[in-house]
């Protein structure tokens, strides 16, 4: 895939307020997620080992039995199997989360190609 435009990528609604795009490879998957205000992904966990970095916004995180309000540049890791939950607190955010290996349950609600253009037909 190389170089990757976000913008080209087809965002999905995981939960109400929050849009992420997913492009992948065989391994890794990125995650662009935004974040409306007050928007929140539950509590939750996966067995995916998922880091990521705050890039804007103030971000409240719970990472197991621990929470802190992640302000950009922030970053995390988040083992296997560890129950986690994110807030967007006092406006948007934006972050970007990193699965390893590639979120089967995203891959398929993805658009992963990017459309190609057709020849002009000769008629």
């Amino acid at each position: 895939m190389g170089f990757i435009n976000i913008s080209e990528f087809q965002p999905i609604e995981p939960v109400p307020g929050c849009r992420m795009r997913t492009p992948f490879g065989k391994n890794l998957m990125l995650s662009y997620l935004e974040m409306d205000d007050g928007a929140e992904v539950p509590l939750h966990s996966h067995p995916h080992e998922q880091g990521g970095m705050l890039i804007r916004g103030t971000l409240e995180l719970t990472i197991g039995d621990e929470t802190r309000l992640c302000q950009p540049g922030s970053m995390f890791l988040i083992p296997s199997n560890v129950k986690h939950r994110a807030v967007a607190v006092g406006g948007p955010c934006v972050v970007l989360d990193v699965f390893s290996p590639v979120r089967e349950d995203y891959a398929e609600l993805t658009n992963r190609y990017i459309p190609s253009i057709e020849p002009p037909s000769n008629s």
